[in-house]
């Protein structure tokens, strides 16, 4: 071999990797975020700030496409479009989106970050081995809604008829329910089921609620999109409400108690990753809230008239004024 030979031969030898470097720098990770309504900030900012710790950056390696149905019925419609994106993953936030995704494509891994039970619903055949290409982070704890209805109880005393609001069609109320009616029975408290569909129901939903102790909520995006409609409803309605998530509580709710929910979007940012570096969803256990949040509006609660006891104040995460 002739020095010039030689010299071409070393050259494409260092050029080979080099190429292979920067084709792999250049990959753009698609994630396609499946939600009915718009999330609140803190959600998203979640999700980026786990993303970031691993090393994604939007702009760079990572591209998140945004598919936000104004309606349950256009969440079929707008999950086959990210679909045909071809996106890496598909990110279902919220419950109506989950069974969507699933029926949607049974070859792109789908995560999802919802308050559902996924083994009694059907989406996964196990929490430790969920099988097929779905797998997330479920909002949902076995005592949630009981421990909602007594801390309801204790801040709002003499409750003798509490309304449960829900979505009517969504997939997760049989487990609400249920859990709702152990803990009424227990507390000697009468359900007041109400329905709603769309947004424009909760203005009937309220009068019918008239007279009623307190409300809760069952967990759904349509009330999370429009939560602060929903707050100052109950503030009118002197109603005071227990809620699912502090972002409520933000808005001008009265208290909340449940799963961090940006802290399930931060960590669902490592299940983006392995799924990215070559993890099959159905190895990767579902996994449950681990931390859950007290929060209290000491503004709103002086707005109802009402005293919160001390001994819950103590226990509140936060208090807000």
């Amino acid at each position: 071999m002739n020095r010039r030979s030689f010299i071409v031969a070393v050259g494409a030898g260092f050029a080979a990797p080099l190429a292979a470097e920067a084709q792999q720098a250049e990959k753009v990770y698609r994630v396609g975020f499946l939600r009915n309504g718009p999330p609140p900030d803190t959600f998203i900012e979640g999700l980026r700030r786990g993303l970031r710790d691993l090393g994604y950056f939007e702009g760079q390696n990572l591209s998140i496409e945004y598919g936000l149905a104004d309606s349950a019925d256009q969440l079929p419609n707008v999950a086959a479009r990210l679909v045909r994106l071809n996106v890496d993953v598909l990110l279902a936030s919220g419950t109506p989106p989950v069974p969507v995704a699933k029926s949607a494509t049974q070859k792109i891994p789908v995560v999802f970050i919802a308050s559902i039970d996924p083994v009694a619903t059907g989406i996964v055949a196990s929490l430790a081995r969920p099988g097929g290409n779905v797998t997330g982070f479920a909002g949902i704890h076995a005592d949630l809604m009981g421990k909602r209805l007594e801390l309801l109880r204790e801040a709002v005393h003499r409750q003798s008829r509490v309304a449960v609001m829900f979505q009517a069609t969504n997939p997760g109320n049989a487990q609400y329910l249920r859990q709702a009616e152990i803990a009424a029975r227990a507390l000697g408290i009468q359900l007041q089921l109400l329905a709603v569909r769309k947004a424009d129901d909760f203005e009937r939903v309220f009068g019918e609620a008239r007279g009623a102790g307190g409300l809760i909520q069952f967990d759904d995006v349509i009330f999370t999109s429009h939560r602060r409609q929903l707050v100052e409803l109950a503030v009118k309605h002197q109603l005071p409400a227990m809620y699912g998530a502090r972002e409520f509580v933000d808005a001008g709710g009265l208290i909340s108690y449940g799963p961090d929910y940006p802290d399930l979007y931060r960590r669902s940012a490592t299940y983006l990753d392995k799924i990215f570096r070559g993890a099959k969803p159905a190895d990767l256990p579902v996994e449950q809230p681990t931390k859950f949040e007290l929060v209290i509006n000491l503004k709103t609660t002086k707005a109802l008239g009402l005293t919160i006891p001390p001994s819950l104040l103590l226990r509140a995460d936060q208090v807000t004024e």
